[in-house]
């Protein structure tokens, strides 16, 4: 039987959560998993509710009736809200540069229904990875990208979202940044990963940067895009501790392993509704 997501963020008011639990109880479904947030610096309520039917109901009229008969509470405690179908697979767009390791890591997730998305079609300014993704039965879409063409690319590459009705995009070590009008247009469905020393170390090679500077942590952030560059929420981070007695490739070896993990964590919360974007952070309910 089908299961579905309900997220909520509205200003916090006494009885939002009676009110939700009352509704679904009445309109015949089970609660799976509740969790709720105030945030207190400006009173705003969050919350996420994983629910299915316990008759047909919702199987043959589909989410729309459910979200008509929800607008009554949505009215009354002024929310913004949506319902998702949990068990519906998402469409999720990798875009990769030259370092395959985020991307090998999502694949083999992916073959192993860890991660359970559709993948139609992958997307790189490079051919390196052209042959890794054939051998999964994926497309490769080789996009180079000039400063002549870059403007036409974008174009291309929006056409492509549209045609296999992408979800998400992942920018799995994609060295290009895309312009702010592509950014603002897929606000809140375009993840990034990058390493976590920035603002320190900024541009090519920074592990090596960090190395000379002897620094004892390092790290990875998980974030959306948005127009400014790198200043998108954050969604997830993670740390290795380092010392005197690792090698440079030691440093680069950590950090891969952590971009790895890290920016899959970000992928399954985000296929699985765990994410309310609060301003300039991230509720996550994890």
């Amino acid at each position: 039987m089908k299961n579905y997501i309900l997220k909520i963020n509205c200003k916090d008011k006494p009885g939002i959560i009676s009110s939700v639990s009352n509704f679904l109880f009445k309109n015949k479904f089970n609660i799976l998993e509740s969790s709720q947030f105030r945030d207190t610096r400006n009173n705003n309520f969050f919350m996420r509710v994983h629910f299915k039917s316990i008759d047909n109901t919702i199987e043959t009229n589909g989410i729309n009736l459910i979200e008509k008969k929800f607008s009554s509470i949505s009215k009354k405690f002024k929310m913004n809200f949506s319902f998702y179908n949990n068990t519906k697979k998402q469409n999720i767009l990798i875009m990769v540069s030259k370092f395959g390791h985020c991307l090998n890591h999502i694949l083999f997730q992916w073959k192993t229904n860890n991660l359970n998305v559709n993948i139609p079609c992958i997307v790189s300014n490079h051919t390196d990875m052209k042959e890794i993704v054939e051998h999964y039965g994926i497309k490769y879409e080789y996009m180079p990208i000039s400063k002549n063409n870059k403007l036409n690319k974008e174009k291309a590459l929006y056409t492509i979202i549209k045609k296999y009705k992408i979800d998400l995009i992942v920018l799995a070590r994609y060295m290009q940044v895309l312009s702010p009008n592509l950014c603002k247009k897929l606000q809140g469905k375009i993840i990034n990963i990058h390493h976590s020393f920035l603002p320190s170390f900024k541009g090519a090679r920074p592990y090596h940067q960090a190395y000379k500077k002897g620094v004892k942590i390092i790290g990875a952030t998980a974030h959306y895009v948005t127009d400014e560059l790198d200043e998108g929420q954050i969604i997830e981070q993670d740390v290795g501790r380092v010392d005197h007695t690792k090698s440079l490739q030691d440093f680069v070896s950590m950090g891969r392993d952590i971009e790895n993990v890290v920016l899959t964590r970000a992928i399954k919360w985000h296929i699985q509704h765990r994410i309310i974007i609060n301003k300039n952070s991230t509720i996550v309910f994890n």
